[in-house]
């Protein structure tokens, strides 16, 4: 490589320097910033689907306080609907613990891919509480917004996007306990699955082609494992679409991308 030539850098890494530009003018600024921006879409997608899971807490049996607990202590609706479902059919409470730990394993690569980028001096013992509110919309979210927003801001933004979203969801489950019974049960259902959809689309948005290969390959080989077993499908699915898009990317995309460059 001569002197003149600049070396290489992946356009798929999100930067953990300072930005260029400065977004915010202090982490007050930037919390109110992720507030706003989890006040539009984000929280009514994620309300509406606590809607959902507060109907289905009803239509089940269970008590108003112990629906609304599991969104305000787990605020993991796939875990909290594994959790209903399990406990409907009488399984046991080691059964139900395993199952729901298995649901929440997609908190460990949200977490190692999104925590790195916050500051030096942000990552102490106080992540254990912010990591409560980190789900897959905020983190969607924020991997998104991250790349725009100087590196020192970026838990505060985090904080704001993920507390309004958290505190949102106790609500939404309240609603949609006493509203039971009074839309169809296939409406309820559809509400539940609001938020991964949503999920979705906005993780869409995100630059690299790797995400949005993993994604496309997902629906595909989500409804083949779903026939093949309909108990590990999902797991099955993510695990084949991801290692996949993870190898087209760097086979395929990144030495062309290298090349280009």
């Amino acid at each position: 490589m001569s002197s003149n030539e600049q070396p290489y850098i992946d356009p798929s890494e999100i930067t953990l320097e300072e930005s260029v530009t400065q977004r915010f003018q202090s982490p007050s600024d930037a919390f109110w910033s992720g507030i706003r921006d989890a006040a539009g879409a984000p929280a009514m997608v994620l309300f509406a689907g606590m809607v959902g899971f507060g109907a289905m807490g009803k239509t089940n049996g269970f008590d108003v306080w112990f629906t609304t607990f599991t969104s305000f202590f787990m605020f993991a609706l796939p875990g909290q609907v594994v959790l209903l479902e399990m406990a409907i059919t009488g399984s046991s409470v080691l059964a139900i613990a395993l199952a729901v730990t298995l649901t929440s394993t997609r908190f460990i690569t949200m977490t190692v891919t999104l925590f790195p980028q916050f500051h030096n001096k942000d990552r102490n013992r106080s992540l254990y509480a912010s990591v409560h509110l980190l789900a897959m919309t905020a983190w969607a979210i924020s991997m998104r917004e991250f790349h725009a927003i100087e590196t020192k801001h970026r838990l505060s933004y985090f904080v704001g996007l993920g507390l309004l979203c958290w505190l949102i969801s106790v609500p939404g489950t309240i609603l949609g306990y006493f509203l039971a019974g009074m839309v169809p049960a296939p409406v309820t259902l559809g509400l539940v699955f609001i938020n991964p959809l949503f999920f979705l689309l906005t993780f869409t948005e995100v630059k690299p082609w790797i995400n949005r290969i993993a994604i496309f390959l997902g629906c595909i080989f989500g409804p083949i494992f779903f026939i093949m077993d309909r108990d590990t499908s999902l797991l099955t699915a993510g695990l084949v679409a991801g290692t996949l898009a993870y190898f087209i990317d760097r086979k395929f995309l990144r030495k062309k991308a290298g090349v280009i460059g």
